[in-house]
């Protein structure tokens, strides 16, 4: 009996550490990169921590902690690491746009990360860049060169993705379904809009899209053992063009990655 009675507090501090843990983190750069999951969440409560705004709730049945990272790897990090320490996410997804390297895809599509790696991260030569592997600061050890997206949080978006309804996307020969894809996620601290680098990101590492804030993410996580999913809708195609489309397509690919992430929430 007096053995039951110690034990007791222990597994109550348990259960109260899993229950702590069910919820899911929601991640984005820009505003209107949340505005839809902000306007679906019901039973909000705002909170500031080290200047960052996290809005705790329901959203699509699911108990989430949503944030908004601003642009770029450090403030993406610095916003994870915040939200892993305080929120103790089960995992974390981020929302947003991207640029598209895959030549079959447009703006408007989809993209479901796979893998997540820097294209910035290495030595820059005259023959090109060799990319680098980081390293974990508390051990010293390689990380992986790619951080591999959590294979079940993959699954849940593409088997969701196949019964949703996006917002069509108009471009010059019609309006069109956004295709959704599994691919690679490239990510530097650089808006990229050249033919060039595109292909070069497409050759060397196999990439769908580019962006700024997913490796840094997907760093964060996997040296905190959360697990983790990036999806991103392009707003352009990264090259030339790419400062016109942005402004043709950014809400609506911002609202079309909402719409995949709000269904794999209530999927949690």
């Amino acid at each position: 009996m007096k053995k039951s009675l110690l034990l007791f507090p222990f597994l109550f501090v348990q259960i109260i550490s899993l229950c702590a843990q069910n919820v899911t983190g929601v991640l984005g750069a820009f505003p209107p990169e949340l505005v839809l999951l902000q306007s679906k969440m019901e039973d909000k409560k705002d909170t500031v921590i080290q200047h960052i705004h996290f809005t705790k709730g329901k959203l699509n049945g699911r108990r989430i902690v949503l944030a908004q990272t601003g642009i770029g790897k450090v403030n993406a990090a610095i916003t994870t690491t915040i939200m892993i320490e305080h929120f103790k996410p089960s995992e974390i997804i981020f929302s947003g746009i991207a640029g598209g390297i895959d030549p079959t895809l447009n703006p408007g599509d989809i993209v479901i990360g796979t893998h997540v790696t820097y294209h910035d991260y290495g030595m820059a030569e005259d023959s090109g860049m060799q990319y680098w592997s980081t390293k974990n600061p508390a051990t010293m050890l390689e990380n992986p060169r790619s951080f591999i997206c959590d294979s079940s949080l993959v699954q849940k978006a593409l088997s969701v993705s196949n019964g949703l309804t996006f917002s069509k996307i108009k471009r010059a020969n019609g309006s069109f379904e956004p295709a959704v894809k599994k691919g690679i996620i490239v990510t530097g601290d650089v808006f990229v809009s050249s033919e060039i680098i595109t292909q070069r990101l497409r050759k060397e590492l196999n990439a769908a899209a580019t962006e700024m804030e997913g490796a840094a993410i997907a760093q964060t996580c996997y040296q905190q053992n959360t697990p983790f999913l990036i999806i991103r809708s392009l707003s352009d195609n990264a090259n030339d063009k790419a400062q016109n489309d942005i402004m043709t397509f950014y809400d609506i690919a911002a609202h079309n990655a909402a719409t995949l992430v709000m269904a794999v929430v209530g999927e949690m």
